[in-house]
């Protein structure tokens, strides 16, 4: 049937079908039954094609939260979560999951990715695809290969030697490949020479060739940057319309014959099949069942991914009736940041933040922020904000906050060319009286009246910078104003737009009432502290510091965190700090504290998934996906210098625990960590060279979860192979006293190693550990190889 349709088209239609005709689709030809594909980014939520205010998206955890779960079918139910939200919203084709390695802790994407390992990144990855795929919905695995660092992405050529690629950076792909993928998405870097979209070797060689792989391959959007290298070069759709090589010089690279015709068939082929696959091709599909409840499944996959790293004297779970003053401190816990910057953003239905979800459970809550690390202040929300709204084009949108962002399609479906300004509107009521700190954050020209009063007339944009960039980092302007308690005061933020532009916003209209100075604010918190039964500090990182675009350049909090926990902690020995972060951070404090939760960027339920862990209504089922370090000079990995337009990743193959693991250095907390809120007994294991068994009981007195991490490793040890590397886990729960056993299998690829000749069996004794986490082995066996 597709070759039939690949007949019927000239040259013009078949090229039209391998380039976005705007930001986030393809063109439809409706005399073959072809409807339009329509793509979303979509690694915690599915944006669409646009933001739409009355058409919010579910935000999940972020991808290396859903890893800390280290549960194949919870990252199941998520894809099929994000599924049931791509067929609502109209789309075909998911831009995620993301499978590139935490390489270093310092990559700004790091919160996007799953792991420091190979394998928990491929199985989570399967889940996800599998869950995504059952809706009919296309997932496109992402980013093929080498994109584990931001800087210079675009231009940045990464050298990686064979072995490595093979084992560690090719492997996730190739797994999900394996379980049936419908899509790749190709990486901005050259890899060994070519840049990805236009890598012959990678896309078609390894990836179509050897690997047998069936569907498209999507550039990340404005990646293709060579007509002729990249139709060559293995890709099939360059996206998006922008500054698109294909097109017309495609069609000309076709008639002079730089570029076989054959080989744009074979790219329709795989375009039109995918089209099949997701329901864009000839009648339209029923309509998939749309059951799963989003906030649930958004809570779950919290709960199950925070990682308490440190309990002494079993602080957690706190028990309520022995609770009459609780202080809840820091910035961050009034207003959370549940998801990561850059493409993963979405607009949530709601945020519960820490605050929030701790004064839902408890009485007694005080809060005092202590410290705040963000550099642009808040958007308006919350009691004091009332009436918030946004008219663009004529159409007037209410909003829960004063901020407004999206990419691509305008709200309600607006023409670009009607746009040419927005305003977003609001009233404001102060709690009390004094000076009141409003700020404008964005690019573009603006107006800021409160009441009658111009704050601002005039432009942020800098001279030389591009959309992407003030898009990724955008500027503020800050305004102090007087202000009576009590008092209502009308706040317009009005916005021009050149005409056409409008397909790229992000403004905020950002509010701090008045406050105490830095030093006061620690004072205050200190006090709070001080006289109350326990204190939860919530500190972590902003978008400024970690997001899609840069790299971090430190793993130290921001601002003065660090110091407001010392002080807090001094202060009260009951002191539990929760960490917002999507990667690993500096706690010069850890061991001064009684409590330390990793929640990472934790989603739309962040605070009602942390207030049911604080309280034992559900225990934290996370185990660390990478590793966390104590210093930064310890690490394995770290720096991230581009020379002469050159990464070389000249560790090979040790990199995260495997690095760790040949330096001797014991991190601050190794891979796999994780207490709970039970124990378990390791009864036993049984090894073959096929599988592991292992046998274990809950000793608690509680219900529990546990993950079994099997290891392996050569014995004696081979310097050339890491000392053990993860070769299967399993996900297992049990009542106390409840005895299970488990089992665990060991495909082939566990005992191989690529060599000059491929992939090649090693011979020899082998250590098999079940463990806990990487430095808390249970039980041990050995298998030998012939």
């Amino acid at each position: 049937m597709i070759d039939d349709l690949v007949r019927q088209l000239d040259l013009e239609e078949k090229v039209s079908l391998l380039s976005g005709q705007d930001l986030w689709s393809l063109p439809a030809i409706p005399r073959i039954g072809l409807r339009s594909l329509v793509m979303s980014d979509g690694p915690i939520g599915v944006r669409g094609t646009g933001w739409a205010p009355d058409d919010p998206s579910i935000a999940l955890p972020s991808p290396t939260a859903l890893a800390a779960a280290w549960d194949v079918d919870l990252a199941e139910r998520a894809g099929r979560l994000l599924g049931q939200e791509s067929r609502r919203k109209g789309v075909h084709v998911l831009l995620g999951p993301t499978v590139n390695l935490h390489r270093t802790p310092l990559g700004g994407r790091h919160f996007e990715c799953y792991s420091e390992d190979p394998l928990l990144t491929a199985e989570v990855a399967v889940g996800f695809v599998r869950g995504v795929q059952a809706h009919g919905v296309a997932t496109t695995v992402k980013h093929l290969v080498g994109n584990d660092f931001e800087t210079d992405r675009m231009e940045v050529d990464v050298r990686i030697g064979e072995r490595a690629l093979r084992e560690l950076y090719l492997a996730p792909f190739e797994r999900v490949v394996q379980a049936g993928g419908w899509g790749v998405m190709s990486a901005y870097n050259g890899v060994n020479g070519s840049p990805m979209a236009s890598n012959k070797r990678l896309q078609d060689d390894i990836l179509k060739g050897e690997w047998g792989f069936d569907g498209v391959v999507v550039s990340d959007w404005r990646a293709a940057r060579s007509t002729v290298g990249s139709a060559l070069g293995g890709l099939d759709i360059a996206m998006p319309n922008l500054e698109n090589p294909w097109g017309a010089a495609l069609i000309d690279a076709v008639r002079t014959g730089l570029v076989p015709e054959k080989l744009i068939d074979e790219k329709v082929r795989r375009v039109l099949l995918l089209a099949s696959r997701v329901g864009a091709l000839g009648d339209i599909p029923d309509k998939s069942e749309m059951s799963l409840d989003g906030d649930a499944i958004a809570h779950e996959v919290a709960a199950r991914s925070f990682v308490l790293v440190r309990n002494e004297n079993l602080t957690l779970p706190l028990n309520p009736a022995m609770l009459s003053k609780v202080a809840v401190i820091g910035a961050l816990a009034e207003d959370a940041r549940v998801l990561g910057g850059g493409s993963a953003q979405v607009a949530p239905p709601h945020t519960i933040s820490p605050l929030d979800g701790l004064r839902r459970a408890l009485s007694g809550v005080s809060f005092a922020t202590g410290a705040d690390p963000r550099p642009f202040l808040p958007a308006g929300h919350g009691e004091q904000w009332s009436d918030i709204r946004m008219t663009i084009g004529g159409r007037t949108f209410g909003l829960d906050r004063t901020a407004v962002r999206w990419i691509g399609s305008l709200p309600g479906g607006l023409d670009l060319d009607s746009v040419d300004g927005l305003r977003l509107e609001a009233t404001l009521t102060p709690d009390v009286s004094g000076d009141h700190t409003l700020a404008i954050s964005g690019f573009g020209t603006f107006t800021l009246a409160v009441g009658e009063r111009l704050l601002y007339d005039g432009t942020l944009h800098p001279p030389g910078a591009g959309r992407a960039e003030l898009l990724l980092s955008p500027r503020e302007e800050r305004f102090t104003v007087s202000l009576e308690a009590g008092e209502p005061v009308k706040v317009v933020l009005d916005q021009s737009i050149t005409q056409g532009a409008a397909h790229s916003v992000a403004t905020t209209l950002g509010y701090r009432p008045p406050s105490p100075d830095a030093d006061g604010m620690i004072e205050e918190a200190v006090a709070l502290a001080a006289g109350s039964d326990v204190a939860v500090v919530v500190v972590g990182t902003t978008e400024q510091v970690e997001s899609e675009g840069f790299d971090r350049t430190s793993l130290a909090l921001p601002g003065r965190q660090d110091e407001l926990v010392a002080r807090v902690a001094a202060a009260n020995p009951r002191t539990i700090v929760v960490v917002n972060a999507g990667s690993p951070v500096l706690m010069p404090w850890a061991d001064d504290v009684a409590a330390i939760v990793l929640t990472w960027f934790p989603g739309q339920e962040a605070g009602a998934a942390l207030a049911d862990v604080l309280l034992g209504v559900v225990e934290p089922g996370g185990r660390l996906p990478t590793t966390w370090p104590r210093n930064e000079e310890d690490c394995p990995v770290l720096a991230i210098e581009p020379h002469d337009g050159v990464v070389e990743y000249s560790e090979g193959i040790f990199i995260g625990y495997r690095g760790w693991l040949r330096s001797g250095v014991a991190p601050l907390y190794a891979f796999g960590h994780g207490l709970g809120y039970t124990s378990w007994n390791y009864d036993a294991i049984l090894v073959t060279a096929e599988s592991a068994t292992v046998t274990l009981t809950n000793t608690g007195t509680r219900p529990g979860r546990e993950v079994v991490q099997l290891y392996i490793g050569p014995s004696p040890v081979d310097p050339d192979r890491p000392e053990r590397w993860l070769a299967g886990f399993a996900n297992v729960s049990a009542q106390p006293g409840e005895t299970l056993t488990v089992h665990i299998p060991l495909p082939p690829r566990t005992f191989e190693t690529w060599t000059d000749t491929g992939w090649q069996r090693i011979p020899g004794t082998y250590r098999v550990i079940a463990a806990h986490a990487l430095d808390d082995p249970r039980q041990e066996g050995t298998v030998t190889l012939l």
